[in-house]
């Protein structure tokens, strides 16, 4: 699961830079450009967290019952 979400999470940022390049060179339109980085935005905030939160063990000693 988290080497898909990390592919997840690769592709959804080439979808914010590859359209924006793209617009650069003259290729694509900017409408285009705003819904492609709108959708690899949104893919990449789901997807990220998923592989880079980790959980934090919890010491015997800090924890006070």
């Amino acid at each position: 699961m988290n080497n898909i979400a990390k592919l997840v999470s690769l592709v959804t940022l080439g979808l914010v830079i590859g359209p924006c390049l793209l617009y650069f060179t003259g290729t694509i339109g900017l409408d285009t450009v705003k819904v492609a980085a709108l959708v690899g935005t949104v893919g990449w905030f789901i997807a990220t967290p998923m592989w880079m939160s980790r959980k934090l063990p919890v010491d015997a000693s800090e924890v006070e019952i």
